[in-house]
């Protein structure tokens, strides 16, 4: 065993993490407080693009978002890496997906329309980290 192999796994010991956990961070999708706070932006964006009776916090929004990319960067991710994941088609699909089981979970169905919409004014009226960002015309 290399003396720098000795000093890794001896670090890694004393800090109590598994080996290769200290230089390995997961996908940053994985990440709940990032991938959470990206799920409730397009959620609101989504029912305030397709809802005439419910218009976005933009400036809220805005805000969210550059906390939510200050965060990822704090957390060691980069500007690309946060590029990737926002521009991933794959991720997009899982985000909609996501979106449908959370409709589903308030008897609500993306697919008929005006459930999104009602889904709007229920996240506005429980003043939800959704509804926050969403204002009733």
């Amino acid at each position: 065993m290399s003396f720098l192999s000795a000093v890794l796994i001896s670090a890694t010991l004393l800090l109590g993490l598994p080996a290769g956990a200290a230089a390995a961070k997961p996908p940053l999708r994985e990440v709940p407080e990032i991938a959470d706070g990206i799920f409730m932006i397009v959620v609101a964006n989504e029912i305030r693009r397709k809802c005439d009776d419910i218009g976005g916090r933009l400036l809220k929004g805005i805000a969210r978002i550059r906390r939510l990319k200050a965060r990822a960067n704090d957390l060691g991710y980069s500007d690309g890496e946060i590029r990737a994941l926002l521009d991933s088609k794959a991720e997009k699909a899982r985000m909609i997906e996501r979106g449908r089981t959370y409709m589903a979970s308030k008897g609500l169905d993306y697919d008929t329309p005006g459930d999104l919409c009602r889904l709007g004014r229920l996240e506005i009226e429980n003043n939800s980290a959704i509804g926050a960002l969403l204002r009733a015309r």
